[in-house]
């Protein structure tokens, strides 16, 4: 019994840990790829952690899952299938970029603004939102 328990709690273990275990973004291309990337994957935990953390970004993330969880089996697949185009990227200072992108599902273009912030590249989702920022 004492053998499962101590199994039991490796893997809980293990599966915290490897929710939160994701590489820092080496530029500002891979910072907005990975998290454009796991928003089309659904996987809210991996957006989260390349996005800036403040009250307004979280708002809008809850609200882009809530709407990818309210769509039907196919649409989540048709998402999680999708690739991402790339068809922009704009450099505004060297700790800024203005990433135009769509994907290959619904080909609707978007922006996301990515900062450099005590050396991480992160993605301001609010951007998306209000491009005046």
């Amino acid at each position: 019994m004492k053998y499962i328990l101590a199994c039991f709690a490796f893997l809980l273990a293990s599966c915290f840990n490897s929710a939160t275990n994701f590489k820092d973004a080496d530029n500002s291309i891979d910072a907005g790829r990975e998290f454009i990337n796991a928003c089309l994957k659904g996987d809210f935990v991996k957006a989260n952690f390349y996005m800036l953390q403040d009250e307004q970004n979280k708002l809008y993330l809850t609200k882009i899952e809530r709407g990818y969880r309210e769509k039907d089996r196919d649409g989540r697949r048709q998402y999680r299938e999708a690739s991402i185009i790339i068809n922009e990227v704009a450099n505004v200072t060297e700790t800024t970029a203005i990433i135009n992108y769509s994907n290959s599902y619904d080909k609707i273009a978007h922006k996301i603004k990515v900062v450099l912030i005590n050396n991480k590249w992160m993605v301001d989702f609010k951007y998306t939102f209000n491009p005046n920022l």
